[in-house]
């Protein structure tokens, strides 16, 4: 009888081997599932919810997040991954078929009776090993343009049909250019935006701001060029007291002076708002608009409505802090001793209305340090897939300008670092060895699933690109189309450096960690059923 079971005679538990296996078989049941994914010819998932929302994608990190994952061992692989592509951007499916492969090939040794300890001994070796051959593989390059491009596309490629992923390849580039401040990219400073309008080939990059939502006034202009952006957050409506508080009054003179009193507050506000306006915009063809973060009431709105002046009420915070950057200017919280030098500007400001759905559009703005990239399809699902990769090219390229190095795609890392590392396994003395070698096999999984996706001979595949390798001592990846051995930095298949460490230093400590485990407990307070 377990030791625990002494303290607690419910406790489910898995010893030795049994505990070991549950490991294993997890492991080995989450790469199955995401297998298929990987590569720019990988197949695509549907995620049917409870309420039959329909999501159809190839991204590891959705498929992790929205499957529904039961069993532990894969819950915590799942976790694992995910927290990776949070930290870079990328790398979930490869991590789950990096450790299911650890996995794998660590059950062909512990069979014929290798003690797990020994293996994650030679794993930790094997590990070091592979993080030098990244820093020797990896390549200090300028950074420009058509690399960044390079990055984007690798990244999309793998997400969405090639012809969407070559448009929105430039898309995402200017984008992460186009906010970059001395080497500092803030990417929440891009907005992505989705309009269910038209075709996703019409998805565009808009160097400026879309807002959600438009005026509250029928009157008021629709589209206006040359215009003044006053970016405030002011209450333009009656003001709730922030102690409980009563009024009263005996006759109806004295409700309408009550009224008439805190109406005068409001109208303050606004007219010295149009005084500005008209100084700045008098006999001249600009005009004004105005952005505020609190309310507009009705009067309100209809004295801005007859001076010609575009007033938007409850704009988001985070557009509070893009249009100041974008348009220049301050985002003001008085309008005491307002002037011109707190306003912004953008060359044109005009509205567009979908259904019931209105969106404002700030384009031609002096400063770019803030953008926005519109999406657009046909249906939500269509949306939300290019959504998520619209996220992961951002971080692809962001990863490459803070990098400022490139590692070759296409498998190319995986297959000269398994070669070298089989070479190197000489230097290894003991048992160790074993760990090294299987770590050296579990590599090559990467590879080889694209060779399986890609409707190629995986083995054949793999062992022309190796004998490539070897003879030459240049690094080849896989071409997918073909199955030939291509140069991946020639045709522009590059992945972040950041992504291969992260993705060799994750993967191996969590699968010793799995196999150390030699007894799995399921004992938790609510197990006795309240007895």
């Amino acid at each position: 009888m377990a030791s625990l079971q002494y303290v607690n005679s419910k406790a489910e538990i898995l010893r030795k081997a049994q505990a070991l296996n549950l490991n294993i078989s997890a492991s080995k049941g989450l790469q199955e599932v995401l297998r298929s994914n990987l590569g720019p010819k990988g197949t695509i998932k549907m995620l049917v919810g409870g309420a039959g929302q329909i999501k159809l994608t190839k991204d590891g990190n959705v498929l992790l997040k929205e499957m529904q994952i039961q069993h532990p061992t894969a819950a915590m692989i799942a976790r694992a991954a995910t927290a990776q592509d949070e930290i870079v951007g990328d790398g979930t499916t490869s991590n789950v078929l990096f450790i299911g492969e650890l996995m794998r090939q660590a059950e062909r040794f512990i069979g014929e009776g290798v003690h797990p300890r020994v293996i994650v001994d030679g794993f930790d070796q094997a590990r070091t090993f592979a993080l030098q051959c990244l820093d020797e593989i990896k390549e200090e390059v300028e950074i420009d343009r058509e690399l960044l491009i390079s990055a984007a596309r690798t990244s999309l490629n793998t997400k969405l049909h090639p012809v969407l992923a070559a448009q929105l390849t430039e898309i995402v580039t200017d984008a992460v250019l186009a906010i970059r401040r001395d080497n500092k990219i803030d990417l929440h400073m891009i907005e992505i935006m989705h309009m269910p309008h038209k075709m996703a080939t019409e998805t565009k990059l808009i160097r400026g701001l879309v807002l959600d939502h438009g005026a509250r006034h029928p009157d008021m202009p629709t589209r206006l060029k040359n215009c003044y952006i006053l970016c405030c957050n002011i209450n333009l409506e009656y003001e709730k007291t922030e102690v409980n508080s009563q009024f009263f009054y005996s006759n109806a003179e004295q409700r309408e002076k009550l009224q008439a009193s805190e109406r005068v507050l409001i109208d303050e506000k606004v007219e010295k708002i149009l005084d500005l306006k008209r100084r700045l915009c008098h006999e001249n063809d600009k005009n004004f608009v105005v952005i505020n973060q609190k309310g507009i009431d009705p009067v309100s709105l209809d004295m801005f409505a007859k001076e010609g002046v575009i007033a938007l009420r409850r704009a988001k915070r985070r557009n509070m802090e893009r249009i100041p950057l974008a348009c220049g200017g301050n985002a003001i919280n008085a309008v005491e001793d307002l002037n011109e030098a707190d306003l912004g500007w953008a060359g044109l400001v005009y509205e567009h209305q979908i259904g019931d759905e209105k969106y404002t559009f700030l384009d031609e703005v002096p400063n770019t340090f803030s953008c926005t990239v519109l999406i657009k399809g046909q249906n939500e699902h269509t949306i939300n897939q290019i959504k998520d990769a619209v996220r992961d090219g951002l971080r692809a390229v962001a990863n490459t300008i803070q990098d400022k190095c490139i590692v070759p795609g296409a498998g190319a890392f995986e297959i000269a670092t398994s070669v070298k590392l089989k070479a190197h396994l000489k230097n290894i003395e003991g048992k160790s060895r074993l760990g090294a070698e299987a770590f050296a096999e579990a590599l090559l999984i990467i590879p080889r699933v694209l060779a399986e996706n890609s409707g190629l001979d995986s083995q054949e595949t793999l062992l022309k690109l190796v004998s490539e390798y070897e003879r030459n001592g240049t690094i080849v990846g896989l071409d997918v189309t073909t199955g030939n051995p291509i140069s991946p930095k020639a045709e522009g298949i590059i992945d972040n450096y950041c992504v291969k460490r992260h993705f060799l230093q994750l993967a191996p400590v969590l699968a010793q960690q799995l196999l150390l485990v030699d007894e799995v407990m399921r004992a938790g307070k609510q197990m006795g059923g309240g007895q």
